[in-house]
């Protein structure tokens, strides 16, 4: 009897929770879609946050809506911190598969997030639209360039890729990135250069193993040191500097054994 009476007693406290959880969340529910906070003149952006000053809503309002008279793909643009429309931006914006809608939110460790129409994919990749977060959302760029043109410089890598055709990454070779390919191309050099470094009397160089390596020092130096620099820019400078990196590697590493040998003296 005791023990039915306990597990009665845990199913009341069990549902009393349940209830009380579901009659606090009820309320916030509603704040997923209020539509008293869209202003009654349609705009292309609603800034709740105040990111942007006057100047510049003003000028990348113009923008969207002269790319969407040119083009038909619709960008819209809402920050938010403490207050959202919610789902309600949907049937303001008449949202549907030739969208774009970012949302720039303070409270998070990356402000950007993006809600893609369907008819976008075929053009920008699910991966073009995460590298695009990361690059533009991250606290170190908006630390270094502000919020403000987080939303600017990731509109405008949208607008460029879709009048061009899509894109397979976003366009453009941020510095750290650059230096990561830096350092692969070189790191691909000094395994090529080992490699190659001749193991016969008479042999210059150890072509077979070099080749034999090459699945490594290729990928380094091809797929992480050349491939990301010349999908995301036309410069030659960063192209032309992994490859003289790839090149001192491949010197440095093959040329540190005969610096290594010990001279010998005539007697």
């Amino acid at each position: 009897m005791k023990q039915i009476w306990l597990r009665r007693l845990l199913v009341s406290i069990v549902a009393c929770c349940l209830s009380l959880s579901t009659w606090m969340i009820a309320p916030a529910a509603q704040a997923y879609d209020n539509p008293e906070l869209l202003p009654k003149i349609q705009t292309p952006i609603i800034d709740l946050a105040e990111i942007l000053t006057d100047t510049q809503e003003q000028l990348i309002a113009s923008e969207i809506q002269q790319f969407e008279s040119e083009t038909g793909w619709k960008l819209r643009v809402l920050t938010q911190f403490d207050r959202t429309p919610g789902r309600a931006v949907k049937g303001y914006w008449g949202l549907d598969d030739k969208s774009v809608l970012l949302v720039a939110d303070q409270r998070g460790g990356n402000i950007l997030n993006f809600n893609v129409g369907r008819d976008l994919y075929a053009l920008l990749s699910r991966t073009f639209w995460v590298e695009l977060q990361t690059r533009y959302g991250n606290q170190y760029f908006v630390r270094d360039n502000g919020e403000d043109q987080s939303i600017i410089q990731s509109l405008d890598a949208v607008k460029s890729c879709l009048v061009q055709g899509g894109c397979r990454v976003v366009p453009g070779l941020p510095r750290e990135q650059w230096i990561l390919t830096l350092i692969t191309s070189a790191l691909g050099g000094v395994i090529c250069g080992i490699a190659a470094i001749p193991r016969k009397p008479g042999q210059i160089v150890a072509w077979q193993w070099a080749l034999i390596f090459s699945p490594l020092w290729g990928i380094l130096f091809i797929a992480f040191g050349i491939g990301p620099v010349v999908s995301r820019t036309s410069d030659w400078v960063p192209l032309v500097r992994n490859i003289a990196a790839f090149l001192i590697g491949v010197l440095a590493a093959y040329l540190t054994p005969a610096f290594n040998q010990p001279s010998t003296s005539e007697s």
